[in-house]
């Protein structure tokens, strides 16, 4: 029988390029709750008045938050994409270290972003 603990071992690039994908798609689709809430600008009353609770609300402010992670993530990993391509850090020691990084900055990043929106008041 067919055991996947036998045959593969996880590992942190496997599970890297898989979140970089889905982090791609989920800010595709953030794109889209971006536009409507800009267009909620442009159209103004009940449409804006709607959209600006909905993104108050604590389920709002969960999925910015997540839109916000996921920026930092895809961003962060892009870059570190980006020196594979000019040929660095691929000894599996950076690979691993380069990984870690982007998540702790990613991480960092998020949490700097939303300490200042929260303290101007957003």
């Amino acid at each position: 029988p067919f055991m996947l603990g036998q045959t593969y071992r996880f590992q942190i690039t496997s599970l890297m390029s898989i979140l970089h994908r889905a982090t791609g798609v989920a800010l595709a689709v953030g794109a889209l709750g971006l536009a409507t809430w800009l267009l909620s600008i442009a159209i103004g009353g009940e449409f804006y008045e709607c959209m600006s609770a909905l993104l108050a609300s604590l389920a709002g402010r969960i999925v910015l938050f997540g839109f916000t992670l996921a920026l930092a993530y895809h961003l962060l990993n892009g870059i570190r994409h980006l020196a594979w391509d000019a040929g660095l850090g691929f000894e599996i020691p950076q690979v691993y270290k380069s990984g870690y990084a982007v998540w702790i900055v990613g991480l960092a990043l998020t949490g700097l972003i939303w300490f200042l929106a929260l303290r101007g008041g957003a």
